[in-house]
């Protein structure tokens, strides 16, 4: 029996010269838009096409898969005033 996942993870990133780049592991989806909301946005509407029509299980997927999303950014720094 094959185990199934019920998650799909993906990373948010900045992306090179503006907004976000969102990337899946499990799946070829990537995605990007110029705030975090709209690359959220983006990736969840990339990754339901991806997954539209196919069996979740040929990805190794449960049925109704859960996108897990963690954010890269990069630390803010106090300045001394």
């Amino acid at each position: 029996m094959t185990h199934l996942r019920q998650n799909i993870t993906a990373t948010v990133r900045p992306g090179d010269s503006a907004g976000f780049v969102a990337e899946c592991f499990e799946i070829a989806v990537v995605s990007q838009g110029p705030t975090l909301d709209a690359t959220i946005e983006n990736l969840r509407e990339a990754v339901a096409l991806h997954l539209d029509g196919d069996d979740p299980a040929a990805f190794g997927l449960r049925e109704n898969p859960t996108l897990l999303v963690t954010i890269e950014v990069q630390p803010s720094y106090a300045k001394a005033s």
